[in-house]
């Protein structure tokens, strides 16, 4: 499988504070070339936040782009979307089961050992980080470093994805670190977190997409 280079995060706490929906910012981001969108949604499923998930599978199939959700494979399920479990989450023998072999799932990774792990477990890709410092997670592990990212690449065959403060300004050196794809969430915002705009947005992914073009 090969993923898009770069993988935008819907963080609804990080879009919340720039007055921005999951559906405003997936609109501008697919709008800007984005192949991938993930949802991640730490609080409490109820009617609005599934309608506005609901919206965005919608644009996604209609974009070609795949969606995938955070943690929760019950909402995954529902709007035919593929699943991120991390190392606490659902066992990903047990999502896979649900999901069937067709879905995409994507598995949480923080260190040598959960990597190498990983590899044997049935994922389409795992992610690895944080790479650099982050303020998008409420509880980060441990900061790996992007001579980690180098150093363990060859314990897994499967896609990698790095995620953590990744930036346009160090995004060019994890992708050359050997990262398939680098997960991002605030470094697709404007700063400082207030308010923004769709085309903002939209603005954000075409200069994202054009640094990776380069990697």
């Amino acid at each position: 499988m090969k993923l898009p280079r770069l993988y935008p995060i819907l963080d609804t706490e990080s879009l919340e504070p720039r007055g921005l929906t999951i559906t405003v910012a997936a609109a501008a981001f697919l709008d800007g070339g984005a192949g991938i969108l993930q949802i991640r949604h730490k609080g409490h499923w109820g009617r609005e936040i599934f309608e506005a998930a609901r919206d965005v599978a919608r644009l996604c199939r209609e974009a070609g782009a795949q969606l995938v959700i955070n943690d929760r494979v019950d909402f995954a399920m529902l709007l035919g979307a593929g699943l991120h479990v991390g190392q606490d989450d659902l066992p990903v023998r047990e999502c896979r089961k649900l999901l069937g072999n067709e879905a995409m799932i994507g598995f949480s990774s923080h260190n040598s050992s959960q990597l190498a792990a990983a590899g044997g477990e049935p994922v389409d890709y795992v992610a690895f980080g944080p790479v650099f410092p982050t303020a998008s997670k409420r509880d980060p592990d441990r900061v790996v470093g992007v001579e980690e990212v180098l150093r363990l690449r060859g314990l897994v065959e499967k896609p990698l994805v790095a995620i953590g403060g990744i930036t346009l300004e160090n995004a060019l050196e994890v992708l050359r670190a050997g990262a398939d794809s680098i997960a991002v969430i605030a470094g697709l915002l404007p700063q400082p977190a207030t308010a923004a705009t769709a085309g903002s947005l939209r603005k954000r992914m075409v200069e994202w997409q054009n640094l990776v073009k380069a990697a």
